[in-house]
């Protein structure tokens, strides 16, 4: 199983309508993400708009591919797009930033 952890910058002024959002995902995004593999997938968000994803996994590219044909997530990342900085004409999908993993407990 692949670990993965990822950032994105949610602009400060677009914080509670974001949270407000994440509290109704759509049912047909929620069984998209299951679908295409995307297990214990969790964000979090930090008051300047730090925002942290983790999920798991079998293979990361293949989930993000998978996704990326479903025409629900067209929608969402449309939807989601205008609440982060720095995307640079990108999906949020797209723009994420990676973190390495250097540690495990297990």
């Amino acid at each position: 199983m692949q670990r993965v952890c990822f950032l994105l910058k949610v602009k400060p002024e677009r914080l509670e309508e974001y949270k407000r959002r994440h509290q109704a995902v759509w049912p047909d995004m929620l069984d998209a993400l299951r679908d295409t593999g995307w297990h214990n997938y969790s964000l979090f968000l930090r008051d300047d708009g730090l925002l942290v994803g983790y999920l798991e996994t079998d293979d990361f590219e293949a989930a993000r591919q998978a996704m990326a044909a479903r025409e629900v997530n067209a929608r969402w990342q449309a939807d989601m797009a205008p609440f982060f900085e720095a995307l640079e004409g990108q999906r949020p999908d797209q723009g994420l930033m990676t973190l390495t993993e250097v540690f495990h407990l297990d």
